[in-house]
């Protein structure tokens, strides 16, 4: 075999070559992905101390866990039948599973709750640093530290820290996305099923890989041996559906409960819009955080145009069901902000832009970091944002 049949065979067998086996051991960029990681953490623990005095007195576990990480907890703890006396105790069937689990899994190692879902949070913040860094790399060599620079300087950051499940899932659904841009869709389908169990979203991960599957993404020849493992993401999703159905009568009672305690339910997108704008004038405590809802929800509909004229379908596939979620079945712009953590196609383009031209950088730092910083001062001393 030629020196170049050689090659032909490593680009078409990537799950074979040495480079593969050794991506897993370390790669140059991994250091300072979880330098960044950890700088961030320290620069975030210090303004939170600062930014504390005359709005909380609160414990930072307290700070870090309110919301919806009270529902995880209460999740582990109880199950689904909520806390003794809990009157709101339905609306808990529209947290999935995965990370409530999770916990009760660990709590032998982590007694306090609150402790154990930040550290939860940390530690996933780790792996998402670390496995962003190299999926950028992989559409773009030199393009890792700057998308994961651009990534902790999100505005909605904060969310790495606080024990949510954006840390958690995305800790799944990137090594998914790079593990099938490798071709190594068993590992794949696996990540993405752990990652289904914890959101919804995971289905959305799901037709993203099945979308990159059939295009062959990334010079690779699809394996139709391996197109049923596609199917397992799915598995999750479905056995909690299952689950629901034994329990409530009701397949879907996880989306009747957002509609009933959250008001997600459909309505036209320009009446979305127009309520969102209402809520911010009608509420000035939250405007801030309704104005950001409002500036994310246009950032998505224009990154999915972009997909689109670049004609990357599978990031398409993986964004425009979020769009239909968070744009049009939903009676006002909920967690929209927040939900920007998961459109990793964003940051990496960040971070390609970032490599081109410093100057392209420093302007999205000039807008990012400051709305971070508020954002960070917001919800850590109870202020509800993104």
């Amino acid at each position: 075999m030629t020196e170049t049949q050689q090659a032909k065979t490593d680009a078409d067998q990537p799950e074979n070559a040495p480079t593969a086996r050794r991506r897993w051991l370390g790669q140059p960029g991994d250091l300072t992905a979880l330098g960044i990681w950890f700088f961030w953490h320290v620069a975030t623990y210090i303004y939170m101390v600062l930014a504390a005095p005359g709005r909380t007195e609160a414990p930072l576990l307290d700070r870090l866990t309110p919301w919806d990480a009270e529902n995880f907890i209460t999740i582990a703890q109880y199950g689904y039948d909520g806390a003794p006396g809990m009157t709101d105790a339905p609306k808990l069937v529209a947290f999935f599973p995965g990370l409530p689990l999770l916990l009760r899994d660990l709590n032998w190692l982590v007694p306090n709750y609150d402790l154990l879902i930040v550290l939860v949070s940390v530690v996933g913040s780790a792996v998402v640093a670390v496995f962003l860094s190299r999926l950028s790399e992989s559409y773009k060599e030199g393009t890792g530290t700057w998308t994961v620079l651009a990534f902790f300087l999100s505005p909605f950051a904060v969310f790495m820290w606080a024990g949510y499940s954006e840390a958690p899932f995305l800790a799944l659904a990137i090594p998914a996305w790079l593990l099938a841009r490798q071709g190594r869709w068993e590992w794949a389908a696996v990540c993405a099923a752990f990652a289904s169990s914890i959101r919804i979203t995971g289905l959305f991960l799901a037709l993203g890989l099945a979308v990159m599957f059939l295009v062959s993404e990334n010079g690779l020849r699809a394996d139709w041996r391996k197109i049923f493992w596609l199917v397992v993401p799915g598995l999750p999703v479905l056995a909690y559906m299952i689950f629901l159905k034994m329990r409530v009568g009701d397949w879907m009672a996880w989306n009747a409960a957002q509609a009933q305690y959250w008001g997600r339910y459909p309505v036209s997108p320009q009446e979305v819009l127009v309520n969102t704008w209402n809520r911010s004038l009608e509420e000035p405590v939250l405007a801030t955080s309704y104005r950001e809802e409002i500036i994310a929800a246009f950032v998505l509909v224009i990154l999915i145009v972009w997909q689109l004229v670049r004609r990357k379908w599978a990031e398409l596939a993986y964004l425009a069901p979020q769009a239909v979620a968070l744009l049009a079945m939903s009676s006002f712009y909920m967690s929209v902000g927040r939900a920007s953590l998961l459109w990793w196609p964003l940051y990496i383009g960040v971070g390609i832009a970032a490599a081109r031209n410093k100057w392209a950088f420093m302007a999205y730092v000039a807008v990012a970091a400051p709305v971070m910083a508020i954002n960070i001062g917001n919800f850590t001393t109870g202020a509800w944002v993104g």
